[in-house]
C-alpha cells in the first residue's frame, strides 16, 4: 500500500466513523444511503490497496507459500525445515556406520585440519600504505566489480590493489600507481 492509498482509505474510514457517531433511531434513509455509499468507497479503497490475495498459511514468512495441512501453521516449506532438523537431531543424517577407528597422530590427519580459505581481498592505497577497503570477496569477479564501483565513487582512492589469499599473499592487479605521501610538512625539518 503505497503513501496516496494509504491517505485515502484514512481519510473514508474517519468519514465512515463520523457517520457512526452520528447516526439515531430518527436518522432519514437519505442519511442511510449516504453513509452506504461511504462505506462502499472505503470497501473500494481497501480492495485496491491490497496487493496480494489473502494469506493461504499463517507463517509470517510465507503468507503465500505451498500448503501442508498436517503444519501447525499450515506452510509447507517451514515444516520442512523443521523435519530436517529434527531428522537430524536424532541422528538420521547419513554417516557411515563402519568408519576405520582412527589412529592417534602427533601431527594430525587431513580431515582434522581445516581446508584453506580463499578470499581476494580489495585493497586501497591511502597515501601511507594498503589498507582493506571492503569486504574480502569468495569470489574474484565480485571483488573486482567492488573495486570498480570504488574506482567510479565520488572520492576514490590514489590506487587499488586486489590481493589473492590462498594460504598465502599475491597481489594479482593493481590500478593507479601508489606514491608515498609524507604526513609532515617540510620533510620533518
Amino acid at each position: 500500500m503505497n503513501h496516496a492509498q494509504l491517505t485515502a482509505l484514512g481519510r473514508a474510514l474517519r468519514l465512515v466513523g463520523e457517520h457512526g457517531e452520528s447516526l439515531t433511531t430518527d436518522t432519514p434513509d437519505a442519511r442511510l444511503h449516504e453513509v452506504k455509499a461511504d462505506l462502499r468507497r472505503a470497501l473500494d479503497l481497501l480492495e485496491e490497496s491490497l496487493e496480494a490475495g489473502a494469506p493461504l498459511t499463517r507463517c509470517p514468512e510465507h503468507p503465500q507459500g505451498p500448503v501442508d495441512t498436517s503444519a501447525p501453521d499450515l506452510c509447507l516449506l517451514c515444516e520442512t525445515r523443521r523435519r530436517s532438523a529434527q531428522r537430524a537431531e536424532y541422528g538420521g543424517s547419513s554417516r557411515p556406520t563402519d568408519a576405520p577407528a582412527k589412529s592417534p597422530s602427533r601431527y594430525g590427519v587431513r580431515a582434522e585440519r581445516p581446508q584453506p580459505q580463499q578470499r581476494w581481498l580489495p585493497e586501497a592505497w591511502n597515501g601511507r600504505e594498503w589498507q582493506l577497503c571492503g569486504t574480502p570477496r569468495r569470489d574474484r569477479a565480485e571483488a573486482e566489480a567492488y573495486l570498480a564501483a570504488q574506482r567510479r565513487g565520488s572520492r576514490p582512492a590514489m590506487a587499488y590493489r586486489l590481493v589473492h589469499e590462498f594460504t598465502d599473499y599475491e597481489v594479482l592487479r593493481v590500478w593507479g600507481t601508489p606514491t608515498y605521501v609524507d604526513v609532515e610538512p617540510m620533510g620533518n625539518m
